[in-house]
């Protein structure tokens, strides 16, 4: 019986091929981002844990961008090519279907969509060893959505689109979410019968639902517990709705794991940021990509943080910018910091005000204090660099490395060029240029002698006073010597 199927007869089907015209965007509608992730890896998040035998993902617009998407995370992806509607898309993703009994179809564009609707939904459709289940939403605004007409309290009449609804049909505020489960060998024939009898000459699967209802096949319609999760992205303005419900969620998720958000609504974190209990996220903050964030730590207003990785007891002061960093256990960074991929601060580090590092390795309890940049560098543990550090760490064709040894200090305004090596326990002087190794507790000095002039300042000071400085009078000219008077001539 249809009923006791395993659930490895399932497969999933989605329908990514389309180009999203109303969004007028040359990107695939499916590859718009919303709460951090492209609309349809959301959609193939849900599906994953219903562990059916296959996903199939339907392309066709920019279909290897797409596929490049869908692939890694182990859908197969078809071409669409032409597009010819859903019923169209169905059809050619059959072949890939192999011999699964039972299909959910749902397209690329709806993320909002939840695992446990999805297996609501199937849930029914096994109980009732149907043709078809409809997932349906009850909606405030109807517009713009196909609406349900019931025949009983479970049974579907038929699904009408808005274009065709009568004047009492208008009033009808039950939609079709385009998210179907169909039993495949109900669907394959009723699918044959169908025609492209609409202006666009396309098939589609609503057309294969009214072919069961003509043959008093069983077609119920499953509702949703959340209406949102029958939100489509249409249009720039549901794209953004529909962020903002993921980023809802995402904090209403954190918050019940233990951690503090002020302002929440001021907060943007994305899908697959995680956080530990009695972590505090201050106003304004992003939270972005994969961050995952310890125990105990406080992100403080203005930050931004992208794929970073933080222990426990983490202190990000405001307005830093951290990305593809981890930060070890009891770690401080900023205020106005930039960390760049590749940075990792080991524990009790610090990286102060105006601090920016890429691809720097920062030993237990050293210290970065401020207005410095370290580039492709590694510093020992206990290391204090100096305000106004820099490493010259491109030579205009290749990056070098710099390697700053254990318990070193390097005195403010200090240049590194390069590749060039600091060993333990040495210093550098203030503004010095080092461009040769410096030798473990030894003194690296690299800057011109100071000479002293004495009295050079009170004679330059006279010397501006002096009347051709100020402005005065200049210089006396020379009288010119009378001329004698030539004598008469006789």
């Amino acid at each position: 019986m249809i009923g006791l199927m395993p659930a490895n007869d399932l497969a999933v089907v989605i329908l990514a091929a389309g180009k999203g015209t109303r969004l007028k965007s040359s990107l695939a509608k499916v590859l718009h981002r919303a709460g951090g992730r492209t609309l349809v890896e959301h959609v193939i998040a849900a599906c994953a844990p219903l562990k059916s035998r296959k996903i199939v993902a339907v392309v066709g617009h920019q279909a290897d961008q797409v596929a490049a998407v869908v692939e890694p995370l182990e859908a197969e992806s078809v071409l669409q090519q032409p597009q010819h509607g859903t019923g169209h898309a169905m059809q050619v993703a059959r072949r890939a279907l192999g011999s699964a009994k039972l299909a959910i179809v749902l397209p690329g564009d709806a993320p909002l969509i939840r695992t446990e609707t999805l297996r609501a939904m199937l849930a029914a459709h096994r109980a009732a060893n149907a043709a078809a289940t409809i997932l349906s939403a009850v909606v405030s605004d109807p517009s713009g959505y196909g609406r349900i007409l019931r025949k009983s309290e479970t049974s579907v009449q038929a699904v009408v689109e808005e274009s065709q609804l009568t004047d009492e049909q208008r009033d009808l505020n039950e939609i079709n979410s385009s998210i179907y489960c169909f039993t495949l060998e109900k669907l394959w024939p009723a699918l044959a019968q169908v025609k492209p009898h609409n202006k666009h000459r396309e098939l589609y699967l609503t057309d294969a639902i009214a072919v069961l209802t003509a043959k008093n096949e069983p077609v119920l319609a499953h509702v949703a517990a959340d209406p949102r999760e029958a939100l489509g992205c249409n249009t720039r303005a549901d794209l953004a709705e529909v962020d903002r419900i993921f980023r809802e969620r995402k904090r209403a998720d954190l918050m019940d794991g233990g951690v503090s958000i002020q302002l929440p609504e001021t907060v943007l974190i994305d899908e697959d940021v995680t956080a530990g209990e009695d972590t505090l996220i201050e106003p304004c903050v992003q939270l972005l990509g994969k961050t995952k964030i310890g125990q105990r730590c406080t992100v403080r207003t203005g930050s931004v943080l992208s794929d970073a990785t933080l222990g426990d007891d983490v202190l990000v002061e405001p307005h830093c910018v951290i990305v593809q960093t981890r930060l070890d256990s009891n770690t401080t960074v900023g205020p106005f910091a930039r960390l760049r991929p590749g940075t990792h601060l080991k524990e009790r580090a610090r990286a102060g005000n105006f601090v920016e590092m890429k691809n720097a390795v920062i030993g237990e309890g050293a210290k970065v204090p401020h207005l410095t940049y370290l580039g492709d560098a590694h510093v020992g543990p206990k290391t204090n660099i100096g305000a106004g550090t820099i490493t010259c760490n491109y030579d205009g064709f290749a990056k070098h490395p710099t390697n700053i040894g254990r318990g070193v200090f390097i005195g403010s305004n200090t240049t590194l060029v390069a590749p060039v090596r600091i060993g333990d326990g040495a210093y550098v002087g203030a503004g010095s240029t080092i461009t040769e190794n410096v030798p473990p507790d030894s003194l690296g000095i690299g800057r011109g002698r100071q000479v002293n002039k004495p009295r050079w300042a009170a004679r330059k000071r006279r010397e501006l006073a002096s009347p051709q400085h100020s402005g005065g009078s200049a210089r006396p000219r020379k009288k010119s010597k009378p001329q004698k008077k030539k004598p008469r001539g006789r």
